[in-house]
């Protein structure tokens, strides 16, 4: 398969597929005479690994780490598994400082009045301490 046929099977572009080559996260293609890369089935699995794990918020080394794992015949589920909750632990934390964020700017917007006033509680609250009453500049 060709980088076109490759990216179409994958979803990912065509500049995703060389970035993931050029990170050695992927098992290097032939190239034929022409100096086109020639994927096979096991590129195939690799980008489409990568592409998945990328999705649920794998970072690139620990994409690294899943592909190596990919390749391992005697990898043991349970790393596997441990991988997988420590990234659930990860988005849980991510998901509790969002909600923390949102919480604060709802506040914040309700505590504006958003009419003509210079008035502005959300900037008030942002600048924190460092701004006297009425300081604009």
């Amino acid at each position: 398969m060709n980088i076109s046929e490759v990216a179409k099977k994958t979803g990912l572009s065509s500049k995703a597929i060389r970035f993931y080559e050029e990170k050695g996260l992927v098992t290097p293609p032939l190239r034929g005479e022409n100096g086109y890369r020639h994927y096979a089935a096991t590129q195939l699995e690799e980008l489409t690994l990568l592409r998945q794990a990328r999705q649920v918020g794998f970072t690139l080394e620990e994409c690294r780490e899943l592909v190596v794992l990919f390749h391992d015949e005697h990898r043991h589920s349970a790393e596997v598994k441990q991988r997988t909750l420590q990234k659930v632990a990860e988005i849980e934390v991510h998901i509790r400082d969002l909600q923390a964020m949102r919480d604060r700017l709802a506040a914040l917007a309700q505590a504006c009045p958003g009419d003509d006033s210079a008035d502005c509680p959300i900037i008030n609250d942002l600048a924190g301490c460092c701004r006297g009453a009425g300081h604009r500049g």
